[in-house]
This record gives C-alpha cells, structure tokens and sequence, in this order.
C-alpha cells in the first residue's frame, strides 16, 4: 500500500490556491473540482504519488501563470512532477494559439509520451468528457458554444484521443471508459439528427 508524505498534502493546499476563484466551464463548478476528480481517478488507476501530486496541478501552467507557474511546481515539488506536467501541456503561451494546430500538434507530441503520464493526461480528458456529457444533459448543442473546438472541434479532439489511448494505453480501465463516454456523446446527438464528417473521426472543417 502507497503511503503519502506532506508532499501531497502541500500539493492539495497549492492546487487550492492556484484555482481560487476559477470556474469550470459551465460557471457553476469551482475550477479545484476538476484537479481533485483527476488526482482520484489516478489514484484508482495505480499511480504513485508523483503522478497524483501531477494530476492535482495539472492545470496549473495553462490556467494560472505559464512557464513561471511551471517553474514554482519544480521547485515545490521536483523535477518529476515537473516533467509529468509538461506532458500534460498543450501550450504555455498567452494568448494561446489557434485551437485546431495547437490540439493537432499536442496529440502529436504525446505519441511519444511515456505511459505514468499518458495516465494522467487519460484521466483529464476522462473527467472533461464526463462534465461535458453532463452539461450537454442539461443544455443540449448550446454547451458546444462554451468551447473554443464547438460542436465539430471538440469531437475530432476527443475521438482523436481515443485512437491514441487505445494505441499506446491500452490496457488501462481509463482508455475504456473515455472511448464509452465519447461514443455515448455521439450516440446522443446521432439521435438529434446530428451528422458531421466528424462523428467518423475526420478533423474539423475549420482550421
């Protein structure tokens, strides 16, 4: 059994900190909640502490301070940690670049990922799929406008991730559950008459 040290516990107050006063997406979810559903999902999957503490700050780097955020989190808590949360960076620039090059070139960038960090970047995308199915329950296509991808982008990415879990994770409980969760989300609006190139994994029209 994985016994933890302080380190996780200053990781849980620093991720608190770093997401105070955000919210997730739909503008009713305090940001931390996202972290926390991830550090578990981890957690279940096996990690290691380094891999949880990673998880619990992911975020930390695109949402609160970039690089210099990146840099803190090394220091605080090592170059593993560190490295992990690169990995789980699309970008650190602000603003951020076009949305369709910069997910095309990070899922590039994680063929060669190793698998502790394939983990974590699995259980993100996990837990943003499963909060994206709730708000389409309550909210239907509108919730697409809330995305920088919409309707089309965010499907490409997400069945995108798939192909690559499926080629590189395999094995993990994770990958199985995010391919249920997007095929889930098609099947929905399938049911809506809903038809893009997109549902068959093309990428979307615009760039």
């Amino acid at each position: 059994m994985e016994h933890y040290s302080e380190r996780l516990e200053q990781a849980l107050v620093f991720a608190a900190q770093l997401h105070r006063g955000q919210r997730r997406k739909d503008g009713d979810v305090p940001y931390l909640a996202h972290p926390l559903a991830v550090c578990s999902l981890v957690a279940e999957s096996g990690g290691n502490e380094d891999q949880m503490i990673a998880a619990l700050l992911h975020d930390g780097p695109e949402e609160a301070g970039g690089l210099a955020c990146l840099q803190e989190i090394r220091q605080r808590f090592g170059d593993k940690v560190g490295e992990l949360i690169d990995w789980c960076t699309d970008t650190y620039e602000k603003p951020e670049p076009p949305w369709y090059p910069r997910k095309k070139a990070y899922l590039e960038r994680l063929q060669s990922a190793p698998p502790e960090a394939l983990l974590i970047v699995v259980a993100d995308k996990v837990h943003n799929v499963r909060s994206l199915l709730r708000l389409f329950r309550r909210e239907g296509l509108a919730c697409f406008q809330r995305f920088r991808g919409g309707l089309e982008g965010t499907l490409w990415y997400y069945r995108e991730m798939v192909r690559l879990f499926r080629q590189r994770l395999a094995d993990c409980e994770l990958t199985h559950e995010l391919a249920c969760l997007v095929e889930e989300l098609q099947r929905r609006l399938e049911n809506l008459h809903i038809c893009m190139d997109s549902l068959d994994g093309s990428p979307p029209a615009t760039g």
